[in-house]
């Protein structure tokens, strides 16, 4: 009866210096509960959402179902969800927005690395166009399409041609599904699509895609060292943060002056209203 007190005993004390020393909240971090559920029903629903959409939703799922939220560890929420979509072959995965710098979550399909997963929403002369799309984009020094370029190019489809209010409709429903983006006619890759489809890009366009030199991850929106031995690609976002209050601009790899004008760095709102 003492020795089994004493491991009673023992095993309080083991628990107590588990919640001291944080053991408690990496075990329950670690389990999948209705909070985690919750979170990613809506990422299902929305496909991708900004970091500061991110953490709002995090409080709002753990407050839902009273469980503790700890702000600063989203990411360790996410891994818990990971977990449990590795059988799947889904991940949310963490990228940045080109146009404002900003964090974003999508939730992609890790099975397929081209536009076949995208089979199940669009036809297969949709999706022609869209790769079509891709390759202008990939292939233009400012990583744009034009809505006339686009149209042009149903030339030469392989598959069933569309019309031109077909091609509307669908740069419409690519906008919408946000693969694409869409500012004065001209059309980008979007942050979902690029962070989704960043594998496909890399082995697809190995000859044409750009690096950035900051983040390493591909660029499209980018500035790119004048010095014809060097050439390296900035996004515009990362060229912000990094030539910021530098009176004097020199390029990471080679030194030379960096000529291009360089853009602020542009806050999410919620932190430019402090």
């Amino acid at each position: 009866m003492c020795k089994t007190k004493k491991r009673k005993d023992e095993d309080k004390q083991g628990r107590r210096v588990g919640k001291k020393s944080g053991t408690s909240w990496q075990n329950m971090s670690r389990q999948m509960g209705d909070s985690h559920r919750r979170f990613l029903q809506t990422m299902m629903a929305n496909g991708i959402i900004d970091e500061q959409g991110a953490k709002a939703l995090h409080q709002h799922c753990c407050e839902t179902h009273n469980t503790q939220c700890a702000p600063d560890r989203l990411d360790d929420f996410i891994d818990t969800i990971n977990l449990k979509l590795q059988p799947m072959f889904m991940q949310i995965r963490k990228g940045m927005s080109e146009d404002n710098g900003h964090q974003y979550y999508a939730l992609v399909n890790m099975v397929e690395n081209d536009v076949t997963r995208m089979s199940s929403d669009y036809a297969d002369n949709e999706l022609e166009l869209f790769k079509k799309t891709m390759d202008l984009i990939v292939g233009s020094e400012d990583g744009k399409a034009s809505s006339t370029d686009i149209l042009n190019s149903t030339d030469s489809m392989t598959t069933k041609k569309l019309k031109k209010s077909e091609i509307e409709h669908l740069l419409n429903r690519l906008v919408q599904d946000k693969w694409l983006s869409e500012k004065r006619g001209e059309y980008t890759l979007s942050t979902r699509c690029i962070i989704e489809m960043e594998p496909y890009i890399r082995a697809m366009y190995q000859d044409q895609v750009k690096v950035c030199h900051i983040c390493h991850t591909v660029a499209f929106q980018c500035q790119i060292c004048e010095n014809p031995t060097c050439g390296i690609k900035i996004h515009n976002p990362c060229v912000a943060r990094y030539f910021k209050g530098r009176t004097e601009p020199r390029c990471p790899a080679c030194e030379d002056f960096w000529p291009h004008e360089i853009p602020e760095v542009r806050r999410p709102r919620s932190q430019s209203r402090r």
